[in-house]
């Protein structure tokens, strides 16, 4: 059995093709291929609130491909799902429908559903009962933020603050000050918060502090992480520390975000699983095909 999500992001485009096991006490699934197309959406979506028709030919082709792909590889369901670039543009629907004449139905989603798929890829396994976690997932055109306890959700936000926003010069100081606000506001009645994060960025920067998945990293560890990217161009940071292209720039605006929020909620360390939009998509699509049908 096998499924695919695609997620359709403000910096990359990526199509996940994983293979479903079951196990004793439900299912599990292994990844089979996953693919990332750096699209920059969002900077057309932030600067012109629309996507050009080469951005826009150039997703149809993207989505072209993955629909060939997964019928190369027999993919019985999939999802997909586009976020802050496509929410913000006025020809999302034209765009969308385009896509949808070639064989893929794409669902824009907000904010909310964002952190609710990825939380489906069975984050709270990770969390202790007796602790208070604050998920961060941040991504090129928004952050998400939920505060958990109990491993109950307690409250989420999404903020329209992202990499490629900051890049672009389209992030508000409004923003960055309800940012702050709320964070401040949701965990200074607890004595101590954890954080975990998602998202290419802190997945990279977990590798780039040679710390396993799932092994947090210290706020002290990210600061100086970030002192050392920043202390590099943005063309050493591609020649002589190997970042692709369209890593080498947004990794600073994100470590900036997560720094922020590490500081403002008092979190020592964020743990960092490696997971994604598109791992929660697959867990949604176990959930909806398998468990909820009793398979």
């Amino acid at each position: 059995m096998r499924y695919a999500a695609i997620d359709i992001g403000s910096n990359a485009v990526r199509l996940l093709i994983a293979d479903i096991i079951q196990e004793k006490d439900g299912f599990s699934f292994k990844k089979n291929t996953l693919l990332r197309v750096p699209l920059r959406l969002g900077d057309d979506a932030f600067i012109h609130q629309k996507l050009s028709p080469k951005k826009a030919e150039n997703l149809v082709k993207t989505m072209r491909a993955f629909r060939d792909l997964m019928d190369v590889y027999n993919v019985e369901d999939y999802m997909a799902c586009a976020t802050s670039a496509m929410r913000d543009v006025s020809n999302g629907p034209e765009v969308v429908k385009k896509v949808s004449e070639i064989g893929v139905d794409i669902a824009i989603i907000d904010g909310t559903t964002e952190a609710e798929i990825i939380y489906n890829s069975h984050l709270e396994a990770k969390m202790d009962l007796d602790k208070v976690y604050l998920y961060i997932d941040v991504g090129g055109g928004s952050t998400e933020l939920s505060l958990f306890a109990n491993a109950k959700l307690v409250n989420s936000k999404s903020f329209n603050l992202g990499t490629i926003r900051i890049l672009d010069n389209k992030d508000e100081q409004e923003t960055w000050d309800d940012l702050k606000e709320w964070v401040t506001n949701n965990t200074k009645m607890y004595k101590q918060v954890y954080g975990i994060g998602t998202g290419g960025n802190i997945n990279k920067l977990s590798r780039l502090a040679s710390e396993k998945a799932d092994k947090p990293i210290s706020y002290a560890k990210l600061k100086a992480l970030y002192h050392y990217l920043t202390s590099y161009s943005l063309k050493e940071r591609i020649t002589l520390l190997g970042l692709n292209d369209d890593r080498a720039d947004v990794i600073i605006p994100a470590t900036e975000i997560f720094m922020t929020i590490m500081k403002y909620g008092h979190l020592k360390q964020i743990m960092v699983p490696r997971v994604g939009l598109v791992d929660g998509v697959i867990h949604t699509l176990i959930k909806k095909n398998l468990l909820n049908q009793g398979v």
